[in-house]
């Protein structure tokens, strides 16, 4: 029977996404593993693969559609034999489609409650969604569908879990997935109240996009959850200044050109293994104390940010972190990360130095433990060790810290090591 394609859930916290392009028509034949579509998500544009082979034989989402649900049938795959005036008898329950309206007073009596005698049931009664090919290959193979785990959608079972499982354990248990963030409970006037305020006012309606939407959810659950406290620090930049120049000077035939930000990463990822227990996230009704420094950063990007993480970042060299930023970065603003590589670490790094300013405060990406804030490196006068009056490049930076993972001497001890590591660039190196 004809085989609907679902809306995939790219990212744990997608609820709906924009099609934006078919890679196939109708008439198409696929394979298992062909692209099929490109998915916008809250984050970036991602390729949907098929799981199934057949004929594409109807496309159900036209491409440049916005707000289609996780789960929502957006294409229907034919099997050989099969077509097109087959996909109406496809019951949509067989395939985890979208709920069926409620009413429907012009349906006839039998197709609907007819029992699909294709789908098995498990040992509890429920039902078992598989594919046609699948459920075919099983059969051939003398394999029980109830027995084997579908990685298709909505634990929907295809051919390649037939294909790479002899046996499977009897019972299947739904994989818990991540809670989708949702929105605090409004406490101020409504947003026809506010645009009442302003009637009689040129104004210009600003849509939000799916990465708005969760940048104000993410943060607001994080400023509302995350018992924030901060701390500050000056760090004198002269001898990394000095040092960054040297070393560009000797990898200019390299094409390789350090940023101060590249030192920074070094700095805080080196800290995090000096002073091990702050270097943790907080997971509910536990801490997760990591071994590797995985450093995340944030990039700003048209209409939000970005913040992809650089894994084992106390193991590569600053040329190595340099050249992986810039790849992230670039990517990023092309909206072109895959989860992975935005997901995770432990500590953030939010540089507004380059846009001039001097001090500021981040809010915390939860599950972090904490951010770091950094200031715009300016000439300030300053005592010196002798007490004599000099003038020095002073960097202001700010840690926040969530309380429930980082206490306050904690915290101290993790700045206090950025700021030796940063104050003494060439033992970074050491």
């Amino acid at each position: 029977m004809p085989t609907e394609i679902l809306m995939p859930a790219l990212s744990p916290t997608m609820e709906e996404g924009t099609l934006a392009k078919w890679l196939v028509k109708e008439g198409d034949t696929v394979a298992s593993g062909d692209l099929l579509a490109e998915i916008e998500t809250d984050k970036a544009t991602m390729e949907f693969e098929a799981v199934d082979e057949g004929v594409v034989g109807k496309i159900l989402v036209a491409e440049g559609t916005e707000g289609v649900k996780v789960n929502t049938a957006i294409a229907v795959l034919l099997e050989d034999g099969e077509s097109a005036d087959d996909i109406g008898s496809a019951p949509a329950a067989a395939h985890a489609a979208a709920p069926e309206p409620a009413s429907q007073p012009e349906a006839t009596s039998a197709p609907a409650a007819t029992p699909v005698p294709a789908a098995p049931a498990s040992a509890d009664g429920a039902r078992v969604f598989a594919s046609p090919l699948a459920r075919r290959i099983a059969g051939q193979k003398g394999l029980d569908l109830s027995a084997i785990k579908g990685s298709g959608p909505h634990g929907r079972i295809v051919k390649a879990d037939v294909e790479n499982t002899a046996a499977a354990p009897a019972t299947k248990s739904a994989a818990p997935s991540a809670d989708a963030p949702t929105a605090a409970a409004p406490t101020g006037p409504s947003s026809d109240a506010i645009a009442r305020m302003y009637e009689g006012r040129e104004y210009e309606e600003v849509k939000l996009d799916g990465m708005r939407k969760t940048i104000a959810v993410r943060l607001t659950e994080a400023k509302q959850t995350v018992p924030h406290f901060y701390l500050r620090r000056d760090i004198q930049l002269d001898a990394l200044l000095e040092f960054r120049g040297t070393l560009n000077g000797q990898l200019a035939d390299r094409g390789v050109k350090l940023s101060v930000n590249d030192f920074i990463i070094k700095a805080c990822a080196i800290a995090l293994q000096q002073v091990p227990d702050a270097n943790a996230v907080w997971a509910g009704d536990r801490m997760l104390k990591l071994t590797p420094s995985d450093v995340a950063v944030a990039v700003a990007i048209e209409g939000g940010l970005f913040t992809p993480v650089l894994q084992d970042a106390h193991q590569k060299s600053l040329s190595a972190l340099s050249a992986e930023m810039k790849d992230l970065a670039t990517r990023a603003r092309d909206r072109k990360l895959a989860p992975h590589e935005y997901q995770g670490g432990s500590f953030a790094i939010s540089n507004l130095g380059m846009f001039g300013i001097d001090n500021f405060d981040a809010v915390i990406n939860p599950p972090h433990g904490a951010i770091l804030a950094v200031g715009a490196g300016v000439k300030k006068p300053v005592v010196g060790k002798d007490g004599e009056l000099g003038v020095a490049t002073v960097m202001s930076v700010t840690l926040s810290v969530d309380h429930r993972v980082i206490d306050g001497a904690l915290g101290a001890q993790l700045l206090n090591a950025i700021k030796e590591n940063l104050e003494n660039p060439l033992a970074m190196l050491a």
